[in-house]
């Protein structure tokens, strides 16, 4: 078997799955024999039913498992599967077009790749009218979507994910695949949608990031810790300055400079000087040419996502978040 879809379910009911797999059952120009489909059961009482599950034209296993979030079920996702290739999908979400799958295997014809990302697609909400507007999101590490790995490779590295992470776990599992090899590829055509739910918090909370940046703090920790583990104290060390520059910057967005949001500043530079304690080596170590290319690199992101014009150097904000491990 080529590929493998694997699909974490937890509270999603059989019509919040329908989408994604109704999306699979019209691919066209692909041998349905060619890929089959993995769901995992988290330790929910909501399960899909095998009358539903066979009305697909595919292969569909459907397991029943332990809790153990969304980081341990898509490792037991990953350790049902045997085929050459796997790419996650979130059960709420769906194919972007009828020819996804062709575009994959299109991919792999082209020659064996250990990792793909792709353009992929997010469904979202105008914040004052409502309307639906649809967004690319352009080579992303941070979620999930559109991205295919050959299995092997990811047995032979050991990437799994992290299930001490369960809030913005994508990128530990992303990140090591796309640097632990050189036979990685980029696809500029989307064949993955994001889909809008009401229920999704990060989306509708305004205040997302603020109360889980820390979260994203021990996701890089997890990370370099993970990069160190497997003899690549280099990425390790690139990661440490890319989370103190994303660090130092996001504080210069207007959110978290807003005296009302000032409980979560707090808690996140109290958390975030922890961290750098613990990477301060790393940090010094980084040349400085090293350290310029990387801040540009945010830098530039940042400013595009509303950052105002910095209040103090990044060394002064170190020296301040050094301080806070003496209060």
């Amino acid at each position: 078997m080529k590929l493998q879809i694997l699909i974490p379910q937890y509270k999603e009911t059989e019509e919040v799955i329908k989408p994604l797999l109704d999306s699979l059952a019209i691919q066209q120009n692909v041998d349905f024999s060619e890929f089959g489909v993995i769901i995992v059961n988290d330790g929910s009482n909501i399960f899909l039913s095998e009358e539903f599950l066979d009305l697909y034209p595919f292969g569909i296993e459907y397991y029943k498992e332990a809790h153990r979030g969304v980081s341990g079920t898509r490792n037991a996702c990953l350790d049902h599967a045997v085929a050459d290739y796997v790419m996650f999908c979130d059960a709420d979400d769906m194919f972007y077009n009828a020819c996804g799958l062709w575009i994959i295997f299109r991919e792999i014809s082209l020659g064996v790749f250990d990792s793909l990302t792709s353009v992929f697609i997010e469904e979202s909400r105008m914040p004052e009218t409502k309307e639906v507007v649809y967004i690319n999101h352009d080579m992303d590490s941070t979620f999930v979507h559109g991205k295919v790995h050959r299995r092997r490779y990811l047995i032979e590295k050991g990437i799994r994910w992290n299930e001490k992470l369960t809030i913005h776990e994508d990128s530990f599992f992303n990140i090591q695949c796309a640097n632990l090899s050189q036979n990685v590829k980029y696809c500029q055509t989307p064949f993955y949608l994001w889909k809008w739910r009401d229920e999704s918090v990060c989306r509708h909370d305004s205040k997302y990031i603020l109360k889980t940046y820390k979260n994203m703090i021990d996701s890089n920790d997890a990370l370099i810790a993970e990069f160190k583990k497997k003899g690549r104290p280099d990425l390790g060390a690139f990661y440490t300055a890319f989370m103190i520059f994303d660090a130092y910057y996001t504080m210069n967005k207007p959110e978290w400079i807003n005296q009302e949001n000032i409980e979560y500043r707090d808690a996140t530079e109290k958390h975030f000087a922890e961290y750098f304690d613990r990477h301060r080596k790393d940090w010094e170590r980084i040349p400085s040419a090293d350290k310029m290319q990387i801040s540009q690199g945010i830098r530039g992101r940042s400013i595009n996502e509303g950052m105002m014009m910095e209040s103090m150097t990044v060394d002064e904000w170190l020296k301040h978040i050094e301080g806070l491990l003496t209060e």
